[in-house]
């Protein structure tokens, strides 16, 4: 029988809070950051790096930045877009919609907010949270060769902001 969590709250994560942070992703990702950055992140783009939390407790996050570059849609245009860097669950809280609650928070303040022309993200071609971001309509764009240190590909997915459904 699962559980079910009615009171997830999803907040901007405190500088404070960084360690409990990177600890979940210690935990969740063989990618793990340094303090410095996940600060850089919380500081620079606070709207968009999240917490999700149970009775207090950081169960997962979101972390986030807006860049400027050069249209993923073909246009050679330069555009704002927002980046998801990581998210992370921990795994005996997966399956209960946190995981789409901090992105569609994210997304909802990347759009809204910070006013991003399309969203990005990179996922390794072995992750189930593809699904994920298809159900959101993150579109593969393309394979990234050996992106990851271990040498395995990811595909880089993209979203524009008026395919977005909540």
């Amino acid at each position: 029988m699962q559980e079910s969590y009615e009171a997830i709250l999803i907040e901007q994560i405190k500088v404070e809070e960084i360690p409990q942070v990177m600890e979940i992703n210690r935990i969740c990702l063989p990618e793990n950051y340094s303090y410095y950055y996940f600060h850089h992140l919380i500081v620079n783009w606070p709207r968009v790096c999240l917490s999700a939390k149970i009775n207090g407790k950081i169960v997962g996050y979101i972390l986030c930045r807006i860049e400027k570059g050069f249209s993923f849609f073909g246009l050679l245009k330069w555009v704002k877009k927002g980046h998801i860097v990581s998210i992370a669950v921990l795994p005996q809280f997966r399956n209960h919609g946190i995981g789409t609650a901090l992105m569609k928070r994210a997304i909802n303040e990347m759009i809204h907010y910070y006013k991003v022309n399309e969203i990005f993200l990179e996922v390794r071609v072995s992750n189930p949270a593809q699904r994920l971001y298809e159900k959101l309509n993150f579109k593969k764009l393309k394979v990234l060769k050996g992106y990851y240190s271990d040498g395995e590909d990811a595909y880089l997915m993209v979203l524009q902001p008026s395919e977005f459904k909540i």
